[in-house]
Parts: structure tokens; sequence; C-alpha cells
């Protein structure tokens, strides 16, 4: 009787270490669409802004907006919106305000959420262009005194490309630095205009960026 009890035991451990090594499916969802209400850069023009929940199994994790960006199989980036309590000490209520953040990396297989770190990225100006792992942007200095033609990779903290490229406008609508940069492919390059004046093409191959410099239109033409 006993034998029998202590492999029974042994049957139940074997078991049970079997199914703990099975990995966990986790199911990724994201809500309805709703529309909100947020700040422009003056703070006195409420814009409107489409967001949604982002669900791990069925918890919610986060706000999202716009599309989201397959970068492999099991990674995909999306745009992270949040509400911040934007009421004075002096007032006595809470005053949730929606705000644009900035971009975060899922993981399918493991339910991991992480926030993607993009030097001078500002998020109400700064619009992103995704290629492959390749993140392209304009971002701002933080006196907001400089722009800069950026080119981010995911898993890699310092940017593949930034390069200065005047001053912001300082317009009070959002992402009216400069349009999203174009990508193109074989070979991979990304074009920035900011204005009608500026058009800078960079060439990316591998980890190093070539800058081409493109030639000049005849005024004939």
């Amino acid at each position: 009787m006993c034998r029998k009890l202590a492999l029974l035991v042994i049957i139940l451990c074997i078991g049970e270490r079997e199914s703990s090594a099975v990995p966990r499916t986790h199911v990724i969802t994201f809500g309805q669409w709703m529309s909100v209400k947020w700040p422009d850069a003056s703070g006195k023009k409420l814009l409107d802004l489409k967001v949604r929940a982002l669900y791990v199994d069925t918890r919610l994790k986060e706000y999202t907006t716009g599309a989201t960006h397959e970068i492999t199989d099991r990674l995909f980036a999306v745009r992270r919106v949040f509400r911040v309590n934007d009421a004075l000490p002096e007032e006595s209520t809470t005053h949730w305000q929606w705000q644009r953040g900035g971009w975060l990396v899922v993981d399918r297989g493991s339910g991991k959420i992480s926030q993607l770190s993009l030097p001078e990225f500002d998020p109400f100006y700064s619009t992103a262009s995704w290629y492959r792992d390749y993140v392209a942007y304009c971002g701002v200095s933080e006196d907001g005194k400089k722009l800069y033609a950026l080119v981010a990779q995911v898993g890699r903290r310092k940017p593949v490309l930034k390069k200065a490229m005047g001053e912001p406008d300082g317009d009070d609508a959002p992402d009216s630095e400069c349009p999203a940069p174009k990508w193109e492919r074989a070979p991979a390059r990304v074009t920035f205009q900011p204005d009608d004046t500026q058009k800078v093409v960079f060439s990316i191959r591998g980890r190093v960026v070539d800058l081409i410099v493109e030639p000049e239109e005849d005024p004939e033409e």
C-alpha cells in the first residue's frame, strides 16, 4: 500500500513539473474605439482623439491610439495615451486630461509591455514612421529650440541617426513640425522633409546610416 501511494505521489509530481514547463499562452486584445478630447500646445483648445484600451488576458494594461506596427511575428508597436490630473492645488476635485505618450512594444508570447525609449521624441509634435524595427521621426530638443531628424532601432539605446534640421516652427497644432518621414526599400532609406525648403535622404545599411545628397533640380524645368 505504501509503495502504491509513493508511486502515485511521484506521478503527480512529474505531471506538475511537465505542466509548469509548458509556456502560458497570453491573449492580447484591444477594446472598442472611443472619442476623447485632448488639448493643443497652448492648452486653450481641445482636439479630438480616438483611443482604445489594450488588454492582456482580459486585464486592462494601457490606452492606445493609432494603428499598430508589426515588428516581428511576435512583437508589435503601438502609440500610448494616458490621463493626467490637471487640477490646480486650490481645486478640490480631480480634472482628468488625456495626453499622447510615446510608443509601446508588446510581446505576444510573454504578454510583456515595454515603453520604447525614443530620444528627443516629442509626444505632441513628433510623428513616427515605421519600417521593420526602425522608427523615423522629427525630434525636438528639451528647450524647444532645435529640430532633429532621428532614426531609432528597437533594442538599441542610442539612435541610429541624429541630425540637426534647424529650429521648430512653434505651431500649436499637433504633428506640425514635420510630416511623417517616408521609407523606401532595397536599398533601405528614409526621407525627411520638414518644409518645402528642406529635403534630406538617409540610406541605412545595417547599423550604419549614410547621408545621400540629392542633386539639385534644374530651375528651368
